[in-house]
């Protein structure tokens, strides 16, 4: 044990690990921009569809069923069908990654939306407010905590699943896991630090990503302790009221 500890500080000590294309500073670059883009497109695609599923009540169960079956897909199944379809690199990863981080997006966002009190809703058009102000003033502001409890889900499933990304041929932090598999020599100890970076990276985002929830979350939400929903809630499992 100490021996493989040892190692573990060699590894992380040793400036050449850190330094060139196969480096912990270029893999780590691939491993955050892939999943930044992943989860870009995925908020792209998803946000904007669930905040009018859920302010106009529409076809919310079938969103909600269709992004739950989307959590189902097996990512590394994805992975191979991609690279078949569109090649080795990064193009596949992509593909993945973005459909893995759909599901808890939309899902979260529709439910976030549409359990907004009733009440708040008939006051602001009273008050004469278009559909459009209600959704933008009233509605978001309400389920900003929910919203980002889906990136944040999305997010950090991103950085753990981007790992296979390396299977396809493009880097990222799982090239270390990868070879730290085919080498048994020095006890897994790549495999070990790979594995560390990862789940670093996936809590810095995490962190990092409550602290953005709480800046946007409106002050009246803050104060009554809504401003950053645990990690990993699922919206799907909570009632939707109409």
């Amino acid at each position: 044990m100490v021996h493989f500890f040892s190692g573990v500080v060699s590894f992380f000590s040793t400036w050449s690990n850190w330094t060139g294309s196969n480096g912990i500073l270029h893999r780590l670059a691939q491993h955050v921009e892939i999943s930044a883009i992943s989860v870009a497109v995925a908020m792209a695609v998803a946000l904007p569809l669930a905040l009018w599923l859920g302010h106009t009540g529409r076809g919310g169960f079938a969103a909600i069923s269709v992004a739950n079956i989307g959590r189902a897909l097996p990512s590394f199944a994805v992975l191979v069908v991609g690279a078949a379809w569109l090649g080795i690199g990064q193009k596949p990863a992509l593909l993945a990654l973005v459909l893995l981080s759909i599901p808890p997006i939309v899902t979260n966002t529709y439910t976030g939306i549409a359990q907004v009190d009733a009440d708040q809703k008939d006051a602001a058009r009273g008050m004469g407010m278009t559909g459009w102000q209600v959704l933008r003033q009233v509605e978001i502001p309400s389920a900003i905590p929910l919203i980002f409890a889906g990136i944040r889900t999305a997010t950090v499933q991103c950085v753990a699943t981007a790992t296979l990304a390396a299977y396809v041929g493009y880097g990222t932090l799982g090239q270390f896991i990868n070879e730290g598999l085919a080498n048994s020599l020095n006890g897994h100890v790549e495999l070990f630090c790979g594995a560390l970076l990862v789940v670093v990276l996936a809590l810095v985002a995490e962190v990092g990503l409550a602290g953005v929830q709480r800046a946007f979350t409106p002050k009246g939400l803050r104060l009554h302790g809504r401003a950053a929903p645990p990690f990993g809630e699922d919206a799907s499992l909570v009632p939707v009221v109409q």
